[in-house]
């Protein structure tokens, strides 16, 4: 909200001080009309109405009014039974009247006032003095008058005196002579400031003390203390720190702090520092207590400053959302702020909400603040906002009517004199009351009338029916547009003594429903109930029928009810298929007489077809849709619109009077935010269902211009741009570039590109060589396509000649290695213009197409070799000319492969346990050197291979460790960069190690005894189970020869049950039981038998139900 300037530093006389020269973001601007007088005085116990008018004919919005007293007291939070504000406003004149009344003014209401008036970015302020003096006792004529009891009548009681006994006590007031305020500041000690402000009702002592440090122009004493004083003021951020420093002459001395004239204890929060001739005070984390006035004394010398705590601005974190609700239900708008403590202002409109208030409530949880409401109502719809002193938030709050449901619809009732009749009725709400209606005339109940509500059941009561109590009985419940109306027949009992015959005549009402004769209007979902009056005699036949069918039913939903000399057609929940032409006949011996009905049903319409967004903007879109197919049988009156944001449930109204068109553009949205949107179709009968959901659409607007626009290269015929993606792109993202240029001189722009380019650069062919050509770059969206960037100067279109250069990567500058069956692929980059022609050689022969590919482009020539061999290795050179200059690169390729075994492999000497071997390199290297030899030995007995030496680099070794009396082969594999050789060179002789005199005697062996009668090692375990979770049981046992297991349940074998599973894993025995239910408990027993005995355990398996932890 603007800040207005004071206004009172505008009106005062030149002689007044000058402020601190401080101005508002707001200039003053004429409001006022009628501005308060400048001088109000008042006397003590009277009250006093002040008056402010404003004129808003220039004003786009209301205008706010505060009432302050001093310079920051706001009076709006004072309001109550002593001082009291209103507001109205002419709608002629357009002029706001604003009121405030100060009921028996006393003596604390003397002091300066100012009226602030706000409206946007308009502001406007006044300010008056309101002084209140004592009351003054008039002169009475009859003297005695005053002096009578306060309680005697006109003519009765003495006469009291003493009022003058108190009178003459009183002490004489002795006028004291007018004292200037602002002399006694000036001669004041700061620290004396406050009891001034305090003893003469100053209420802006701030504002005064700036003034007075202009108005103070005074000659600086030298001081004997104090090389360099305090600064006159500081000023620091709340939270900060801050350092207050001075110098003094003597280095030893010591100094005393003093705030507001209260001596400094040493703390964390204060910190005195000395060193030399330099003290220091240091505030840390000031907070606003810290705003206070200064000093460091001396001995008899003092030096003073102040220091001002600026708290910085509160920001909103969490912004408010927006509510729909139906009346009674609870809202709490809440919101989080960057600061605990703050404060927040709320508003609903323009209208500050007060913590008084009986609707509403403050919540206020560290950061978090909340404005409750208990019970919303229909008064509360509109836009609440909350404030700060750095931020703004708003929600809007929209309240609908509750919805009452009738559950029970009250029944039509035939009675006989004195019977009883009894209406009934249920409503979905139990609270809901109500009143019942005979004919339009409310019901009073009586000794034999009754009305009860017990739950959602209303029941009306009549004893003893007579002939005045038939009619038509509604019952209205309070606080909804609804009736439930249901009608009350009496029937007589006639004897007619006297036989006569008369023709049948039907006697049709054609006042009620009927908009024209024999055309009756039906509202679908309601009750029709046609009472045609018949007279003949002898009693005639009534036959109904819609067309050619004939209407029998006597029950259902629609029927014929007979009655004397009546004849009743219901439709029960008229639906559309039970419009038509209705017709009655009645025949007896004496004649015929026929009529014909039109009964018309009227609906809702039917939804609204194919809802759809046309367009969007930053913070908008426009909204189309299809009439409904079916306008329910009444012209339609408009539409109600709702929109939400894409995976919420609350819906918001976007209007709430009906809106005719059916295109519409929705505002107040976010930009990047999806939203959907459903559209109501209203007639005279009711709203539809809601239309199918539009498809998602996101208000977004176009991107900013692109950036660096530059030309990165220029041909005969060509020119290629280069560009920087936009600075603001928004929600829409980025879909592509436009490309446009024209002739200088011209108007008319070209797009070079058909499609959008994604990419950040562009080649624009096609252009007159020598034409100067301007050229520019769009940024396109969802939204649309930006401003233009557009070079500063126009491009001349012509070929720049260069030298060719060819940029030879730094791994092909040495020979470059790839194995056979590789994929080759080389890129050499060069430079030149126009461009090269690019020629490759192969050890100086032009290079085969069918071996070798290459591609060549206007920056680079690709080599590419699918799969290598051998044969491609070679010197490779790459020629790049352009016209007589040339440059030219080599790149030697080489294609490796596995090598071939070793040959001539042999066993040179046998001794001891070692064996000497030899062999040749082999006669294939694969095209690269030999890294060393794999040499693996074999027994001959078992021909198993072992590996003696790895990567050996020499063509002779040494086996060692050899086994006495074996004979061994060996083989070796040649190994090279690729790998180890596929085929191995065999020795072409053996090496028999020799057996020495050495006799091995064996022990003899003695057979054991192993067989066992069976025996468990581990029993089985009792266990307890849940119901339907498969289980086990398993136990351990031994026994030579193999025992034969039988698992038992309560002394039962267990046969080959599926619901078992029965193992034997190495004495191991495991019995599963699958999903077991409570009849599978019970007593679990394993047998092992063999040829040597037998062996038994038991357990006892419980199996309990599971149990429900929510049912606890």
């Amino acid at each position: 909200m603007p800040e207005p300037v004071p206004a009172d530093t505008a009106e005062e006389g030149p002689d007044a001080p000058p402020t601190d020269g401080e101005s508002g973001s707001t200039q003053l601007s004429g409001l006022f009309v009628e501005k308060p007088p400048p001088s109000i005085t008042a006397v003590t116990g009277m009250d006093l109405i002040i008056i402010a008018k404003v004129d808003s004919t220039t004003l786009t919005r209301k205008p706010t009014m505060k009432w302050l007293k001093g310079k920051w007291l706001d009076l709006g939070s004072k309001a109550g039974k002593h001082m009291q504000f209103k507001e109205t406003y002419d709608r002629n004149t357009k002029i706001y009247t604003y009121e405030m009344k100060i009921i028996k003014a006393v003596a604390g209401d003397s002091g300066g006032y100012r009226c602030e008036v706000t409206a946007k970015d308009k502001c406007d302020s006044s300010t008056f003095e309101i002084s209140v003096e004592a009351a003054q006792q008039e002169a009475q004529a009859d003297i005695f008058s005053a002096f009578k009891r306060a309680d005697a009548g006109e003519d009765d009681g003495d006469l009291d005196f003493s009022a003058l006994l108190k009178a003459a006590k009183k002490k004489k007031v002795k006028e004291e002579p007018q004292i200037d305020v602002w002399e006694l500041l000036k001669s004041a000690h700061p620290s004396e400031y406050e009891k001034i402000a305090f003893e003469y009702g100053i209420t802006d002592l701030r504002g005064m003390l700036k003034r007075l440090k202009k108005m103070k122009v005074v000659e600086p004493k030298h001081s004997e203390a104090f090389l360099k004083k305090l600064e006159s003021c500081y000023s620091v951020e709340k939270g900060k720190k801050i350092v207050l420093r001075c110098e003094v002459m003597d280095p030893d001395v010591q100094v005393k702090w003093l705030k507001n004239g209260q001596e400094i204890k040493p703390s964390a929060k204060y910190i005195m520092e000395s060193l030399g001739n330099v003290r220091t005070l240091t505030l840390n984390r000031t907070t606003l207590a810290d705003d206070a006035a200064y000093e460091c004394v001396v001995g008899e010398d003092k030096c003073f400053t102040e220091v001002f705590i600026k708290e910085p601005p509160v920001t909103i974190t969490k912004l408010m959302d927006d509510y729909h609700v139906v009346v009674g239900e609870r809202v709490e708008f809440e919101i989080e702020v960057s600061e605990e403590g703050a404060h927040v202002m709320w508003y609903f409109e323009d209208i500050e909400l007060q913590k008084d208030s009986p609707n509403y409530r403050f919540k206020k949880d560290g950061k978090k603040h909340t404005l409750i409401i208990q019970e919303a109502t229909l008064a509360e719809i509109g836009m609440y906002h909350a404030w700060t002193n750095g931020g703004h938030t708003k929600g809007e709050l929209e309240v609908e009517e509750k919805q009452l449901e009738v559950l029970q619809d009250i029944a039509d009732l035939t009675v006989k004199a004195t019977d009883q009749a009894l209406f009934k009725c249920e409503v979905s709400d139990e609270k809901v009351t109500g009143k019942w209606f005979k004919d339009g005339v409310e019901v009073l109940p009586s000794e034999r009338i009754k009305m009860t509500h017990i739950g959602r059941f209303h029941r009306l009561l009549i004893d003893d029916v007579k002939p005045e109590d038939a009619g038509d009985y509604t019952f209205v419940p309070n606080g909804y547009a609804l009736s439930i109306s249901a009608k009350l027949n009496f029937l007589e009992i006639k004897v007619d003594y006297v036989p006569r015959q008369d023709p049948p005549k039907i006697h049709l009402d054609t006042t009620g429903n009927m908009v024209s004769q024999n055309t009756i209007i039906v509202v679908a979902g309601n009750k029709l109930r046609l009472d045609v009056e018949i007279t003949g005699e002898p009693a005639p036949t009534v036959v109904w029928s819609k067309g050619d069918k004939v209407i029998k039913d006597t029950e259902g939903r629609v029927r014929v009810e007979a009655r004397k000399d009546l004849s009743c057609f219901v439709i029960e929940g008229a639906e559309r298929e039970d419009e038509g032409n209705y017709t009655i006949c009645v025949t007896n011996p004496a004649g015929e007489d026929k009529a014909m009905l039109f009964v018309k049903i009227v609906d809702v319409p039917d939804p609204p077809q194919n809802v759809r967004c046309l367009s969007v903007g930053e913070d908008c879109a426009s909204m189309i849709w299809d009439p409904p197919v079916f306008d329910g049988g009444a012209p339609l009156k408009g539409y109600l619109m709702e929109r939400k944001k894409k995976g919420s449930s609350r819906w918001t109204k976007l209007n709430f009077d009906v809106y005719e068109s059916n295109a519409y553009e929705a505002k107040r949205m976010i930009e990047g935010v999806m939203y959907e949107m459903r559209v109501f179709a209203i007639n005279s009968i009711g709203m539809s269902q809601p239309s199918l959901t539009s498809k998602p659409f996101m208000p977004i607007a176009p991107t900013s211009e692109p950036i660096r626009l530059t030309v990165h290269d220029v041909t005969d015929s060509t020119c290629t741009l280069k560009w920087l993606a936009p600075e603001k792109i928004g929600a829409g993202g980025m879909d592509g570039y436009v490309i446009e240029y024209c002739k200088e001189g011209d108007t008319e722009w070209v797009v070079a590109n058909q499609e959008l380019c994604e990419r950040q650069g562009y080649v624009v062919r096609g252009l007159p060589v020598g034409e100067k050509i301007n050229f520019r770059v769009k940024a396109v969206n969802i939204a649309g396509q930006s401003p233009p960037a557009v070079l500063s100067q126009p491009v001349t279109i012509r070929e720049i000649m260069e030298y060719p250069k060819i940029r030879l990567p730094r791994e092909l500058r040495t020979k470059y290695i790839r194995r056979v069956g590789e994929k080759i692929n080389l890129t050499i980059p060069f430079q030149g213009k126009p461009r090269p022609v690019a020629t490759w050689y192969k050890d100086g022969e032009p290079i085969d197409p069918k071996m070798v590919n290459v591609r060549n482009s206007n920056v680079d020539s690709i080599l590419f070799i699918r799969e290598a061999e051998r044969e491609h290795s070679g010197t490779y050179e790459l020629v790049l000319q352009i016209e007589n200059m040339e440059d030219r690169a080599a790149i030697v390729l080489r294609i490796v492969d596995k090598p071939g075994p070793p040959v001539k492999l042999r066993v040179t000497d046998v001794w001891g346990f070692n064996a000497a071997l030899e062999w040749e390199p082999p006669k294939d290297d694969g095209n690269c050197d030999i890294t060393g030899y794999t040499i693996q030995k074999a027994d001959m007995k078992t021909k198993e291979w072992f590996t003696v030496y790895d990567h050996n680099r020499r063509t002779n070794c040494t086996a060692s460790d050899l086994v006495m009396g074996n004979e061994y082969m060996f083989r070796v594999f040649s190994e090279n960069l690729c790998g180890q050789s596929d085929d191995a060179c065999l020795s072409k002789n053996t090496a028999v190690i020799a057996k020495t005199d050495l006799e091995h005697k064996r022990s003899p062996y003695k057979e054991k005894e192993i067989t066992c009668v069976p025996k468990f090692t581990q029993p089985l375990v009792d266990r307890s189970v849940v119901a339907g979770y498969s289980t086990a049981i398993s136990c351990a046992v031994k026994g030579f020869p193999k025992p034969k297991i039988v698992w038992m349940k309560n002394k039962m074998i267990i046969s080959e049950d599926p619901k078992y599973l029965m193992r034997n894993y190495q004495g191991v025995l495991t019995l599963n039981i699958r999903k077991p239910g409570t009849f599978d408990g019970g007593k679990y027993s394993c047998v092992a038998v063999n040829e040597l005995g037998k062996d038994e355990v038991e357990c006892k398996l419980d199996v309990r139900l599971a149990t429900d932890p929510d049912k606890k």
